[in-house]
Parts: C-alpha cells; sequence; structure tokens
C-alpha cells in the first residue's frame, strides 16, 4: 500500500516546497507620492564616465545630493537610437520607431514636429507609430501612455516631444528650445520632459564638449525647477555600438544620497528605461495606466558611499565590467563547444576499447596513463563553467588584456578544481569523480546565489545589464548547471542509502535546490523552479528502481502544473503592481493580451536556439548519449542498472533542463549549460563501468540475502545497487584486475559448473555479480590469466 501511494506523496511534498519557495516575497511597500512636479531630463548617451566636477559640475552636484545608478536604456530595437529611447520613456514600454534606418541601426529620417497653433504641437508620424508598435513589435507598448495618464505635460526639444506625445500625436505644450526663462514653461504642467541634448563618438575631447553643453542646460533647469519637485537625469539611449549602460540621477524629497533601484532589476544601483515613467507616476501620486508598464517605480536604497567619486566609480566599473563581458562571453562558450565536441570524437575510440574480454584473445588494453588523463580531462571541462563564474571574483575586466586575464583566471580555477577532485577521497570509486564535481558546482553557484549572486551580474557565465533582461538570481547558464548539480548530488547522496531512503534523499535535496531557484530572495526564477519540481519528481519515483514511464512522466508534469498554478493563484491575489511574470501573464491571459507574450516567448526560443553556441554544447551531448553511451558498448546501461540512483538523477535532469529553456525563452541554452556538466561525468562513469565489465566473484552461499542487500531485478537493471563503487585502484581499464577465465580451468573437475547469476544481473549479456555483502562488485578471488590457462 506504501509504495503505491509514494509517488502522490512525494509529488505533494516536492508541490509544497515549490509553491512555498515562489510565494514567499519581500516585502513591498507601494510607492508614496514624494513630489508636486516632476522633470523628467535626458541626455542622449550621457555615460558616467562623461562626469565629472570640472566638466559637468552641475550634474555632479546633483548626483551628490540625490540617488544614481546605473541605467539599461533597452527597447524594442537594438541598439537603442535616441528617438527609440525617447519612445520608450513615454511608452513605459519597450518601444521603437517605425521607418527605414541606416546601416547603423537607426532611422534615416528625422522626427517631424508641427507647431499649429504656438502652444502645443503635433507629431504626424505618431499614428503610424502606434500601429508599428501594436501590431508588428512583440512587446505591445502603447507610445503616449506617461503623457495619458497626466492632465497635461510639457515638452522642450524634438526627443522630448516623442516621448510626451500622446497616442493620437499631441503634445499639450511644446518648445524647441528652452526659453529665456524657463519657470512659467516648467511650471506649467505636473510633468514636464526636457530634451538637453546629445553625447556622441568616441572621441574623449568631443564627449567632454558635448557633456559641458548638456550640463549648462541642466543648471538652466535646476534654477527654474517648480518647488516641491523631482527631477530624473538620464542618459536615454546609446549613440554609438556597442551598448553601454548610462547615468541614472534623481534629485528631489526622499532622494537624498542613495542607490536607484527598482523591482524590475531587483538589485541597488541599476534601472531601466521602461522603469522611468512608472518612476514620475508613482512620484506624482498617479495611477498607473489600464496597460500596466513592463518598469516599476524606481525608489532610493541606502549604502552608497559617502564620497561621490568613490559611488560613481561603482557603476562606472559595471559598465566596464559588462562591455568586457559581451566581448568575452561569446568567444568562451565558443571555445567551450569545440573543446567539447572535439573531447566527444576523442572518447569513441576509448569507449569502444574499454570493456575487457575474457579469454586469451582481444585487443589490448588501453595504457593507463592515458585512461588517468582522459578523465582528468573530462573532470576538467565539467568544472570549466563553474570555474568561469567563480572568475569573475577577481577583476579581471579592468586589465589592459581582459579576455586573457579572464582565461588565465578560468585555466587556474579549472585546475585547482580538477586537483581538489583527483585528491579527493573517493575519487577511486566509479561514482568518486561524479559526486565531486556535482559537490563542487551546487556548492559553488548556491554560494553565489545566497550571497546576491554578484558573480552572475555582468559576469561571463551570466547575464548582462546591457541585455536588459536580469539583473538579480539565477542566470539561464546558471540554472543549467545548478540543477545539473543538485541533481546529479542529490543521486549520488541516494545511492549511497538503502534503498527505501532514496527517493526521501532525493526529495531532500531537490527540494531544498527549488527553494534556492524560485525563492524572490536568491534565485528569483519561478520558471525554473516550475521545470525543476518536474525533474525532482521524476528523480524521486525511479530513484528507487525502475525506468521514466508515461506514468510516472505524468506524475512529474502533475507537480510542476501543480506548482504554476498554485503560485499563479497567489501571485494574482496580489496587487497589479506588484504581480510576477506569472501573474502577469495570467492577467494578460485574462485580458486578451496574453498573446503578445508566447509570441515573445516563441521568439525569443528560435532566435536562441540558431545563435547560442550552447546549443552545439546540448546536441553534442544529445549525440554522444543516444549513439555511444547508451549503446551494448557504451556503459551507460550498465551504469544505470548498478546505480539507479543515479539514472533517477539524469533523467530528472534531463526533464528540468529542456522544460526549463523552453518555458523561459532560452531553447536549449539550459540543457546545454546542464550537459556541459552531466555529459563528462556520464563518460567517466562509464569508462570505469565498463572497465569491470568482466570481473567475477563467487558470492558466499546465503550471506547475499541476510545481508539486506536490495533486489533491483524490477528495475531492469545489472548488479547490485547497495550503494558501494567499484574500485578502479587507479590501474588501466581492464587491466585493475587480472582478466578472469572465461570458462573453468581445464585441469578442473567437469561436474563444477559456475554460480548462476543473482536475478539483479538480469538483461545484461556479461552482468557483474554481487560480492557476498552486496555492496560493490569485486574481481574475481581466483582468475588466472591467459598465460595460466595455456600452461595449465
Amino acid at each position: 500500500m506504501l509504495r503505491r501511494i509514494t509517488p502522490a506523496l512525494l509529488t505533494i511534498l516536492v508541490v509544497s516546497l515549490g509553491v512555498a519557495a515562489l510565494a514567499a516575497r519581500p516585502p513591498q511597500d507601494s510607492p508614496r507620492r514624494t513630489a508636486d512636479f516632476v522633470v523628467l531630463a535626458g541626455v542622449a548617451g550621457l555615460r558616467w564616465e562623461d562626469v565629472d566636477p570640472q566638466r559637468t559640475p552641475t550634474l555632479w552636484r546633483m548626483a551628490q545630493e540625490g540617488s544614481i545608478g546605473s541605467l539599461s536604456v533597452r527597447s524594442a530595437h537594438r541598439p537603442t537610437c535616441p528617438v527609440d529611447g525617447w519612445l520608450t520613456v513615454g511608452a513605459g514600454s519597450f518601444a521603437a520607431w517605425n521607418g527605414s534606418r541606416s546601416p547603423e541601426g537607426c532611422p534615416t529620417a528625422g522626427v517631424t514636429v508641427e507647431q499649429p497653433d504656438g502652444i502645443g504641437a503635433n507629431l504626424p508620424d505618431q499614428e503610424s507609430v502606434v500601429q508599428y508598435n501594436q501590431q508588428r513589435l512583440p512587446w505591445g507598448a502603447l507610445p503616449g501612455s506617461l503623457s495619458e495618464s497626466v492632465r497635461c505635460s510639457v515638452a522642450v526639444g524634438p526627443g522630448a516631444a516623442v516621448a510626451a506625445a500622446r497616442p493620437f500625436g499631441r503634445v499639450d505644450r511644446y518648445a524647441p528650445a528652452l526659453p529665456a526663462d524657463p519657470r512659467p514653461l516648467l511650471g506649467a504642467c505636473v510633468l514636464s520632459i526636457v530634451d538637453l541634448g546629445t553625447v556622441e563618438g568616441t572621441d574623449p575631447a568631443t564627449r567632454a564638449e558635448e557633456a559641458k553643453a548638456a550640463d549648462a542646460q541642466l543648471a538652466r533647469v535646476l534654477a527654474a525647477r517648480p518647488p516641491r519637485s523631482l527631477v530624473l537625469v538620464a542618459g536615454i539611449s546609446d549613440t554609438a555600438q556597442p551598448s553601454r549602460l548610462h547615468v541614472a540621477v534623481a534629485d528631489g524629497p526622499g532622494w537624498e544620497r542613495g542607490w536607484l533601484t527598482s523591482a524590475s532589476t531587483g538589485r541597488d544601483g541599476y534601472l531601466q528605461l521602461v522603469d522611468l515613467a512608472p518612476t514620475a507616476l508613482a512620484a506624482l501620486g498617479r495611477p498607473m495606466p489600464e496597460r500596466l508598464f513592463l518598469g516599476r517605480p524606481a525608489v532610493s536604497t541606502g549604502g552608497r558611499p559617502a564620497d561621490l567619486a568613490e559611488a560613481i566609480d561603482a557603476p562606472a566599473d559595471a559598465d566596464r565590467e559588462a562591455a568586457a563581458q559581451r566581448d568575452v562571453s561569446g568567444v568562451f562558450f565558443t571555445v567551450l563547444a569545440g573543446v567539447q565536441v572535439l573531447l566527444a570524437l576523442g572518447i569513441l575510440p576509448l569507449l569502444r576499447r574499454a570493456r575487457p574480454h575474457a579469454g586469451p584473445t582481444g585487443p589490448n588494453p588501453v595504457s593507463g596513463r592515458i585512461v588517468a588523463v582522459v578523465e582528468l580531462l573530462l573532470v576538467a571541462v565539467a568544472l570549466t563553467v563553474p570555474a568561469a563564474l567563480l572568475a569573475d571574483a577577481v577583476p579581471w575586466w579592468q586589465g589592459d588584456h581582459p579576455g586573457w586575464i579572464f582565461a588565465g583566471v578560468t585555466a587556474l580555477l579549472v585546475a585547482a578544481g580538477t586537483a581538489a577532485v583527483r585528491f579527493a577521497p573517493g575519487y577511486a570509486g566509479t561514482l568518486g569523480p561524479l559526486g565531486a564535481v556535482a559537490g563542487l558546482t551546487t556548492l559553488v553557484v548556491g554560494l553565489d546565489v545566497l550571497t546576491g549572486a554578484s558573480l552572475q551580474l555582468n559576469g561571463v557565465v551570466g547575464y548582462s545589464a546591457l541585455q536588459g533582461g536580469r539583473y538579480s538570481g539565477l542566470s539561464t547558464v546558471g540554472l543549467g548547471v545548478f540543477l545539473a548539480g543538485a541533481l546529479l548530488a542529490g543521486g549520488w547522496l541516494a545511492q549511497r542509502v538503502p534503498r527505501g531512503w532514496r527517493p526521501a534523499v532525493t526529495v531532500a535535496v531537490g527540494g531544498l535546490a527549488v527553494v534556492v531557484v524560485g525563492s524572490p530572495y536568491l534565485g528569483a526564477d519561478p520558471v525554473g523552479a516550475i521545470a525543476l519540481t518536474a525533474g525532482v519528481s521524476v528523480a524521486a519515483v525511479i530513484s528507487a528502481g525502475g525506468w521514466l514511464t508515461i506514468s510516472r512522466l505524468a506524475w512529474a508534469a502533475m507537480a510542476a502544473l501543480a506548482v504554476g498554478v498554485g503560485f499563479g493563484v497567489v501571485d494574482l491575489r496580489r496587487p497589479p503592481a506588484e504581480r510576477g511574470s506569472l501573474g502577469r501573464f495570467l492577467s494578460a491571459l485574462g485580458d486578451g493580451t496574453g498573446g503578445f507574450t508566447v509570441h515573445r516567448s516563441s521568439t525569443e526560443n528560435f532566435e536562441t536556439l540558431v545563435n547560442s553556441p550552447l546549443t552545439v554544447l546540448a546536441l553534442t551531448g544529445g549525440l554522444l548519449v543516444w549513439f555511444a553511451l547508451l549503446q551494448p558498448w557504451g556503459g551507460l546501461m550498465r551504469l544505470f542498472g548498478i546505480y539507479p540512483a543515479v539514472r533517477a538523477a539524469l533523467a530528472g535532469t534531463v526533464v528540468a533542463a529542456v522544460l526549463g529553456g523552453l518555458l523561459d525563452g532560452a531553447a536549449l541554452d539550459v540543457m546545454g549549460a546542464a550537459a556541459a556538466v552531466v555529459v563528462p561525468m556520464a563518460v567517466l562513469a562509464s569508462l570505469r563501468v565498463l572497465g569491470h565489465a568482466a570481473d567475477r566473484t563467487r558470492p558466499v552461499p546465503g550471506r547475499f540475502r541476510e545481508s539486506g542487500a536490495d533486489d533491483d531485478s524490477g528495475s531492469g537493471g545489472v548488479g547490485p545497487t547497495g550503494g558501494g563503487d567499484i574500485p578502479t585502484g587507479g590501474g588501466p581499464l581492464g587491466a585493475a584486475h587480472p582478466r578472469p577465465i572465461s570458462g573453468p580451468p581445464a585441469s578442473a573437475p567437469a561436474a563444477a559448473p559456475a554460480p548462476a547469476p543473482d536475478a539483479s544481473t538480469a538483461g545484461s549479456d556479461d552482468p557483474a555479480e554481487p560480492t557476498a555483502d552486496g555492496s560493490a562488485v569485486a574481481p574475481r578471488q581466483a582468475t588466472r590469466s591467459s598465460t595460466e590457462v595455456a600452461a595449465s
């Protein structure tokens, strides 16, 4: 009875952990009204390296008194041109200007601003721009949402007119430039948007002059600001490729000497361009539009250094790191994919010769030195991604040759990790390297998440603030590596306990991993938590024996669905402004706009599938497993039979990685990251199992059953599953012990048959026999070499 209800109990436990992890959220105070007026001043291309006390004294003083941050200027077009940036500010969502574009990617024609009455203005192209964003782009942005949320708004300059224009093209009040006395104009409406100019080019002298001119205009704005007003200064777009992080400063009541952040980034000191519109409305105490902004209101947090130069160095250094990450990341994953492909091709001959043949004939065993080197290479490859993550603890991006410095640091960390695995206790066992690598991987990623995921922000194997997709928690690569390490570690631990306890151990380890991935305090990845729930359910159900059947896969799907539904219900009960991505998606489905999210996710999946080097990693790993490891000579089926908990962990990893990638719009990237860890370890363990495929021992009669060893004959596996490892002794494959005799020696009595194999070895063409205590596969006690056979 208990065995029948075990899957249901495990499913309920995993679902409860998943919903608890996702439902708990940090307290979010509703933004309070802090100003009677808001002045939003934009400078296209302004970066923190353009700000200093001499060139930009006004902005320097404003930053000293207010709150500062790094602004990601992501829009619906990349790079974000000035007109795209201004349009995104007014839409509160990722938007882009339509029309033909130059080779650099920006519109060829300027913005037409008409002034029919001398008070306001009109943008004749606005209607086509709205249709373009509503019908052609996946974000469904509505340009003019910000101005529609206030009674009237003021625009100064053509860029500001783009941000302030209502959906039908009308700008309430407009001036091409700041008048001699800006006070009446800036006090006419509660919202004023001012275009302070552009800072562009790569020449430092030119940038300095343009920043100085923008600062002079800002001084006039600050001198004419209305009483009790909030002034926001933002570098609203890129002006050159590649993209960079830009300036964000807020000065007003309640914004004194802090870091800017928002719920959309979850990271102190970081803000998105789409956050500016909801920040302005929240400061004015105005309700958000019915179609919610993608951005969230910004707030000011403490912890900023008192010295402004030191404080500004943080966002400037983040900009340098993000720029270096963009250049190094693609090369790193391309090289890693290439190395794994070459290693997969090189391992095939070794797999074919790894299994020793009984009798006097057969291929010569592989040299022990070659085997040892290959095993260390497999360990090193599996540790490469965790080492690359740990390399970001060193400021490699500050050097003259950041790519080479990163490569050197990563190589040293890989060497150190490989040495730690090599000399760890239990390395000689079949599962020793697998357990050590899984533990190190889980430890590195887990500690980073528990300490704020600082290594993943702008890291080579993390996420970039320039991309604007994620700023905190687990990255796509981090998710793949962490779920693979956690499930493998859980399988390794479960294999070392009695059979009846294996599901509980798997759920315990996997449940903790679900909490780490899904908690908003930690991994902040609800989709990853839902996918990992399915993987943990699969692993728990088959950890005690058996294969992944349709019914068991259905249990996993039900668990993931239950977590998703449970979290969705909890999320929908929150106020609209506090909902997470799942709650917003369900709300969009309710009002008929969920198609934008579905279309966007499918587009992202396709683009990632085509362009990502991690796709090569996933496909290479899948081909190696299917056409080599799962073949009769590949050893993986034998490994699965001897160690069912490891088989369960690998099955759970595949389920979780595939679901996580598809649901998160990352295609095979999560699977590729997981394969970078799992496939080398599967190859290594398979090689060690093959090296002992012909080992024999005669069990002591009566002791095998008395020892309480497991009988996994129902699992379709091979050999004992008591949790012990096959000792390799560090020798060559097939040569660690003398070759066993295929039959009784010539001088032996003919009536002495070999003992029949145990039922747990059914299904193998050359089954390994259990030892007397049922805990390991040991060599036969009385084996003789082919020379001894000939002599007898």
